[in-house]
């Protein structure tokens, strides 16, 4: 069996308002494992992307995790102050978000971004961090990816800008990955070598992935498994 990466054990989210607390999510149990995707369906509003916001460390406020936990290689995570968890994000934990425009600064160009995140988490030189970007931009099926590496945000189509933040999730070869709702502004054709690609990624380093997906056909596919979320 392979080794166990991400545990979570009776998770509570809540979220206090006026008339007393609301729990978002209840009782939820979720194991990933080095080498494997599992994927995680349900309704709209089911709490799918809260689950990957509470990993990540990243629950809008005044949103907490309330019972539970949340284990990374044994270490808990909601135990972790905020400055720990900055430096868990990123090198341990990478999450793509569905809406890219929330993960791109508009005004610096994208390899300006992708370049900087690559030397940050990587502990290596601008220089070596522009190559290692433009690779990964071309690994992911942008054209012309050395001369696009100048280029803002909104020079990018949506599923560009979708592409770019799949490598700034991976800029820190992280070893679990949170992808919400990925392939949804990608074509068909690069939605399969984008699984593809990280399908092997995962296969290769021994990292895993919780794939947050409304999609069966990606879930049936894909998944090592699948875990299906109620209100």
């Amino acid at each position: 069996m392979k080794d166990l990466l991400c545990k979570t054990q009776g998770l509570q989210i809540t979220f206090p308002h006026r008339h007393g607390d609301f729990i978002a999510v209840h009782g939820f149990d979720l194991e990933v494992r080095r080498g494997e995707v599992v994927g995680l369906i349900g309704e709209s509003g089911a709490g799918k992307s809260t689950i990957g916001n509470a990993i990540m460390g990243l629950l809008t406020h005044p949103g907490k995790v309330t019972a539970g936990q949340i284990l990374l290689d044994g270490a808990d995570l909601t135990q972790k102050s905020a400055a720990e968890m900055a430096l868990i994000r990123g090198r341990h934990i990478g999450m793509i978000f569905q809406d890219p425009m929330t993960s791109l600064n508009p005004l610096m160009t994208v390899g300006e971004q992708l370049s900087e995140s690559i030397s940050l988490l990587q502990s290596i030189s601008m220089a070596k961090a522009r190559v290692m970007a433009t690779e990964r931009l071309d690994d992911i099926g942008i054209p012309d990816a050395k001369n696009r590496m100048d280029q803002c945000p909104h020079e990018f189509s949506g599923g560009m800008r979708q592409r770019v933040v799949i490598a700034l999730a991976m800029a820190g070869d992280p070893a679990l990955l949170i992808a919400d709702e990925p392939t949804s502004g990608l074509d068909v054709t690069i939605q399969a070598q984008f699984l593809d690609e990280m399908w092997r990624t995962v296969q290769q380093t021994g990292s895993a992935m919780l794939l947050v997906t409304q999609e069966l056909g990606v879930i049936a596919n894909f998944c090592d498994r699948v875990l299906v979320l109620h209100e």
